[in-house]
């Protein structure tokens, strides 16, 4: 073994050795279970990633190294299942399916299809290849995308640290695999890769195991009693104020926006909707009061003829499954289900 190698297994090794403890934790933590279930799995496949990739093990054959290199495979879907929990998100099964299933197949083709051609088996890595990289695309956008619509200023900034840190190494890793024909990383390049893993799970490790409510937080439990200031006080008459007004029923409102109406900065208003009025999203914040008034509407006898689509419409939305969808996530029930038991007496939903 020379020196260089040794080296390459010593950042390995205190990179793996600190995503088994950050699995660890965040396993046995208090965070919600579901980033409890996909961080942990996300943070071992990583180091399975590390250990088929180092240099002293290649070439390595056997079913065992098999599941390894399906676990290292599987970083990418994991990754883009964490952003979605992480983010509070909701996660569209179909794409979730479609992208395991794909994973899996291209697994089977190249680990397992040993007398088939070197380009079914070189196909097989392209495409396991692209959808990787799609999925890791589609989780730095939510992240950056999604990041004004965000009301926990630590997590704003976490947003960002995504993207760069671990997206963008991500990319780098999946890019420079693509590029060398899908063989093994000369050992230079393949250092490189394990340690800037060992900085990435580093700088993810002081983010996420800071115990901080305001990153790995359980959106079921109730908020605290707000305690307001004199200004934060004053500030909340006045939203208070444009509620009333239904300015909530503008299509495209914004927390910058709204800040601009109430000339305030916008930092205050993220601060007083989230950590006085327990709002983690901008957008749950216009739900709750626009489906307060959607109840309303639907359950008025004066409004039975109005179309849901009107409905819809008329309170900002743009489109009537966005409606539909927020609709069910606040009462349990699609609007004509909720609209049939509040008109017709004793009527249950079906």
């Amino acid at each position: 073994m020379t020196r260089f190698m040794l080296l390459d297994v010593m950042v390995r090794m205190l990179a793996i050795g600190q995503l088994l403890l950050i699995a660890m934790v965040i396993g046995r933590g208090a965070a919600p279970r579901t980033i409890r279930l996909v961080s942990a799995p996300l943070l071992l496949c990583v180091a399975a990633y590390l250990t088929v990739a180092a240099p002293l093990f290649r070439p390595a054959h056997g079913l065992l190294w098999s599941v390894v290199r399906l676990a290292a495979q599987s970083v990418p879907w994991l990754l883009w299942l964490f952003a979605h929990c992480l983010f509070e998100r909701r996660v569209d099964r179909r794409v979730a399916v479609i992208g395991v299933a794909t994973l899996q197949l291209c697994w089977l083709t190249y680990d397992f299809a040993g007398q088939m051609a070197a380009q079914a088996r070189f196909a097989a890595a392209l495409v396991q290849h692209v959808v990787s990289l799609l999925l890791i695309a589609h989780a730095m956008t939510i992240a950056l995308s999604e990041r004004s619509d965000d009301l926990i200023e630590k997590r704003r900034r976490l947003r960002v640290g995504f993207v760069v840190v671990v997206g963008t190494l991500s990319v780098v890793v999946l890019v420079l695999e693509m590029l060398s024909g899908f063989r093994h990383a000369s050992p230079g390049i393949a250092f490189a890769q394990a340690s800037a893993i060992l900085i990435a799970t580093t700088a993810m490790g002081i983010a996420l195991l800071q115990s901080d409510p305001d990153l790995l937080f359980n959106p079921s439990r109730p908020a605290p009693a707000p305690s307001l200031s004199p200004a934060e006080h004053v500030l909340r008459q006045r939203l208070d104020t444009l509620i009333a007004g239904a300015i909530h029923r503008e299509p495209g409102l914004s927390v910058g926006s709204l800040a601009d109406r109430l000339d305030t900065p916008e930092h205050r208003l993220r601060s007083l909707i989230n950590q006085r009025l327990g709002y983690r999203n901008f957008s749950a914040f216009l739900n709750h009061h626009r489906i307060a008034e959607a109840k309303s509407w639907l359950a008025d006898p004066a409004r039975v003829d109005l179309p849901i689509l009107t409905i819809a419409m008329d309170l900002g939305y743009g489109s009537l499954a966005t409606f539909n969808r927020a609709f069910r996530d606040e009462t349990g029930q699609a609007p004509s289900e909720f609209r049939r038991a509040a008109i017709i007496p004793g009527c249950e939903p079906s």
